[in-house]
């Protein structure tokens, strides 16, 4: 939907959004399926794409969400890890712009959790994000509020999951529980159904725990009581018309339940699903997936710049990522 309207009055502020970068210095590849093709390299000549745009913007972006999937797999396969995140943060780095990341699966095939928190994808260490973060340990979990009356909540989507946990820990033991009670592979990246609903049920998925649940709850009964506009995001779409049911959160409808309940939440974004996805649910929240930058082509390209406005949001994209007008409900 192009519609002019970043010609109209000055935002309240801007932000910038990217998705599924997965850098890596090697060959073009394949998906897991083999029925898509990844540019590897190329993702970081479209990160460049990005950063060069949001630094010439007239209203400079307040802040970038990076919502998951930086670095590929295959890093870690070839003892590359480090290399590729520091190649892709010093691209972010090149522009001052704070920058909130979002981990994603691929965050996991590289890091351990703990590792992760220690590192520099841990964006609760900013001091603003930091006095938001979900205080129970393990759960990369936190809000931000950019301007009054404007707040961000960064949700974690592996909370409960096989990647990135000890098998030991109790969140692995109900991840494994979750999966075998619905996938009956071997390999439990393969989908348990050809179609439907339950072929979210895979490895490279994972769910939110009741922990972070009650959090987000707590977050957003205080917004609404503060008549604030709340993003949401996340790595994992959780709506069923605005992905491939393959790239749902395996809980997704118990955080629906949560966000349909609370009259602050405007716009739940997230990443994973590379084709990209949009809905308007009845009670008039958005739920956007971004086009995912590794599977776009080279001479295209795949992010946006979100405006701010009193009654509205308008994402301008570049390349496969349309423009979009979100209304407030």
């Amino acid at each position: 939907m192009t519609t002019g309207m970043e010609n109209c009055a000055k935002p309240l502020f801007t932000f910038g959004i990217i998705a599924d970068i997965q850098y890596a210095d090697i060959d073009d590849g394949f998906n897991f399926k083999r029925s898509r093709k990844r540019y590897y390299r190329n993702s970081l000549r479209l990160l460049h794409n990005a950063q060069k745009r949001w630094t010439a913007e007239t209203v400079k972006p307040r802040f970038i969400l990076q919502l998951g999937d930086i670095i590929d797999g295959f890093n870690k396969r070839h003892g590359a890890s480090e290399r590729a995140l520091e190649t892709v943060m010093k691209e972010f780095d090149s522009s001052p712009v704070e920058v909130h990341h979002v981990w994603g699966n691929h965050e996991f095939y590289n890091y351990s959790r703990d590792t992760l928190m220690r590192s520099v994808l841990n964006s609760t260490t900013d001091s603003e994000a930091g006095e938001g973060h979900l205080s129970i340990c393990e759960i990369y979990a936190y809000h931000f509020s950019p301007v009054p009356k404007y707040r961000f909540v960064v949700l974690d989507a592996y909370d409960v999951s096989l990647l990135g946990r000890e098998e030991s820990s109790l969140k692995y033991q109900q991840a494994i529980a979750i999966l075998k009670a619905h996938n009956d592979n071997e390999d439990l990246n393969h989908p348990p159904a050809p179609v439907g609903m339950e072929q979210r049920f895979v490895k490279f998925n994972g769910g939110f725990s009741q922990d972070q649940l009650d959090w987000l709850e707590g977050v957003l009964s205080l917004a609404d009581d503060k008549l604030e506009r709340v993003t949401i995001v996340s790595h994992l779409p959780i709506h069923p018309s605005s992905t491939d049911p393959i790239c749902l959160a395996w809980n997704y409808d118990a955080l629906l339940s949560i966000l349909q309940a609370h009259k602050s939440v405007v716009c739940f974004m997230a990443g994973h699903d590379h084709d990209g996805g949009y809905h308007r649910d009845d009670s008039g929240v958005h739920y956007l997936t971004l086009e995912g930058v590794i599977e776009t082509p080279p001479g295209s390209d795949a992010f946006g710049t979100v405006s701010v406005y009193e009654d509205r949001m308008f994402l301008k994209g570049y390349g496969r990522m349309s423009d979009r007008i979100l209304m407030y409900p």
